[in-house]
């Protein structure tokens, strides 16, 4: 397998990257550069002329992309080879098929093995039309989703990315973190007599998740009402929670989906086909499937994610910035930047390749954001004036979802809302001059945005796509797994061995002084506190 760095194309960017285009120079973000330096997929526009790129630039890229094969390896992906591993040691050694969760729609994927996984899917979809048509007789209107990681982030980013479109008297709550406040607060706010409980694990052994399960149990129980008739398991086929016993119902998830791009399995429709409805649901589904076949398309410049994939790249590797910002301007997509910040971090943190050889180049980036415009309020003098370029991906929207605007001072709220986005990627790349040393702006900050028209379910599931692809597509070219996690075992590992000395110590059972030194350290500092 040829390192990243042997490929031809990258010892051109290598040479490229010494004269990056100065976007600060006048004459150079002209009204030209922005149509040209665009892009446009579906729903979905991908602006790019505030990167400090040239055409030169972008050939070299789509040049990378040509030698490092990345459309094989998405459409081998698509296909249910087997991707997630690593060459010659223990490792999961599974499919990745989170695109056949929503591939139903028109499907033309030749592999048998992903036919297979669209079919299951189908069946579980059908199971849930029927379920939550009993759920409506029954009248529940609330439901609380418990789960962590990939199980909590994806479906809470999406429910509140859509909240606008939730049928009338349903709610959603979300429970992720073992801190008991989490829980008790949510459980402060609704009627569990009315409320349905999911709970989300794949394997039926996550730790905090079974610990908040109980506590719901329990409180279920001392209101006199039975947890069978209120709780539902989504889990793996034959889990330990794949029992009908305790559950109302099970939804089943597949080992070749990974948490973070769970949302469009039953990690995430249960909860968002309850808000939304069904049929929305499926317009979000639609959506996704949509950008997964965008994905396969070999030109670069109308393949969105493979795009923004090399952009990314251009500004890892080569400019050298350690961190990018997904900055929403968007007050739905609050948690968006959250949920992106595990799918890409928990990918691509990765620093050995799939030969097991300890890579001698950076890999995934630092992904952080925050909604625009409070950002502009607060971490924004870093971007614009700090020592450290940070990347931006910023998103918009032509109309807001609610429709519900007022016109001030001759504009209206959301006019004002894409005059500040449109601002900050002009000032973040063209920068400013200033014979005041404190006022001076330095530019060539990098950014790009991607602007849909609304912020609708089939547009979300166009974004989500868009995202999921363009952190596998980074992952292919730099030849990591991007589908596995070990990064969070030995913490898990490491957090067992105190929970046992918590165990001992609150049933007075011998501590052996061999057990876990360190640990019994911070144990006996809270003696004191």
């Amino acid at each position: 397998m040829v390192s990243f760095r042997e490929y031809e194309s990258a010892k051109l960017l290598l040479k490229l990257s010494e004269t990056p285009v100065d976007l600060s120079k006048e004459g150079v973000l002209t009204p030209k550069r922005i149509k040209e330096f665009s892009a446009k997929s579906g729903n979905l526009s991908l602006f790019f002329a505030a990167e400090r790129v040239d055409q030169t630039v972008i050939d070299a890229l789509f040049s990378l992309a040509e030698e490092a094969k990345v459309i094989d390896k998405m459409q081998s992906m698509q296909n249910g080879e087997v991707i997630n591993q690593i060459e010659g040691f223990e490792s999961e050694k599974r499919s990745v098929l989170h695109t056949s969760m929503r591939d139903f729609f028109d499907t033309q994927n030749p592999s048998e093995k992903a036919r297979l996984a669209t079919k299951l899917a189908y069946q579980e979809l059908e199971k849930l039309k029927k379920f939550l048509e009993n759920v409506e007789k029954e009248g529940f209107t609330d439901m609380i989703q418990v789960g962590i990681g990939g199980s909590d982030l994806g479906p809470r980013a999406m429910y509140l990315a859509l909240k606008a479109y939730q049928k009338k008297g349903r709610n959603v709550h979300f429970i992720s973190n073992v801190d008991p406040d989490d829980a008790a607060d949510v459980l402060s706010k609704v009627n569990l007599s009315k409320t349905l409980v999911i709970v989300v694990s794949k394997s039926g052994t996550t730790l905090e998740t079974l610990t908040n399960e109980q506590l719901i149990r329990n409180k279920l129980q001392e209101l006199g009402l039975s947890p069978q008739n209120h709780l539902v398991a989504v889990t793996g086929k034959g889990s330990p929670m794949d029992d009908p016993s305790k559950y109302k119902a099970s939804f089943y998830i597949w080992d070749y989906i990974g948490g973070r791009y769970s949302v469009t399995s039953m990690v995430g429709a249960v909860v968002l086909a309850f808000a939304l409805g069904m049929d929305k649901h499926l317009e979000f589904l639609k959506g996704a499937h949509a950008m997964d076949q965008i994905a396969l398309n070999p030109n670069p410049k109308e393949n969105l994610p493979l795009l923004s994939a090399l952009l990314g790249l251009w500004n890892r590797n080569f400019l050298k910035h350690q961190t990018s910002a997904i900055i929403p301007y968007s007050q739905a997509m609050l948690r968006f930047p959250a949920h992106l910040q595990q799918c890409d971090m928990e990918s691509n943190g990765k620093r050995i390749d799939k030969q097991a050889i300890t890579v001698d180049f950076e890999t995934g980036p630092v992904i952080w954001g925050e909604p625009g415009t409070n950002g502009q309020h607060s971490f924004y003098q870093l971007i614009h004036q700090g020592t450290n370029p940070v990347p931006v991906e910023f998103i918009g929207f032509k109309e807001a979802q609610m429709q519900e605007d007022i016109e001030y001072l001759g504009t209206t709220s959301q006019e004002k809302l894409l005059s500040n986005l449109f601002a900050q990627s002009i000032g973040l790349a063209t920068g400013k001059t200033n014979d005041n040393p404190n006022k001076v702006f330095p530019g060539n900050r990098p950014n790009r945005l991607l602007l849909a028209k609304k912020c609708d379910p089939y547009t979300m599931g166009m974004i989500l796509s868009y995202y999921e692809n363009k952190i596998a597509f980074q992952g292919f070219l730099w030849n990591i797994n991007s589908f596995d996690q070990e990064g969070v075992q030995l913490g898990k590992i490491l957090a067992n061995k105190i929970i046992d000395l918590f165990r001992k110590q609150r049933k007075d059972e011998p501590i052996d002084q061999k057990d876990f030194p360190l640990g019994r350290a911070y144990l006996e500092q809270l003696e004191d506190l």
